[in-house]
């Protein structure tokens, strides 16, 4: 449960702003959205490979 102190005087949206920061942060919403599809483990196994490639050659560019 996601829990925003809010202290005397302070203004609604400014809560509600936070509030919406944290939820963005736990990340229930991708998951929510991941799990409304199912794919196939090969292709997760395809997107992890392309990413590390990706940070790799980024990394690579870092180090020249």
């Amino acid at each position: 449960m996601i829990i925003v102190p809010i202290k005397e005087g302070e203004n609604i949206d400014k809560a509600l702003k936070k509030l919406k920061r944290k939820f963005e942060k736990t990340g229930v919403v991708k998951e929510l959205r991941e799990r409304q599809k199912f794919t196939k483990p090969s292709i997760l196994r395809r997107q992890e490979i392309l990413k590390a490639r990706y940070i790799q050659k980024l990394q690579e560019e870092q180090q020249a």
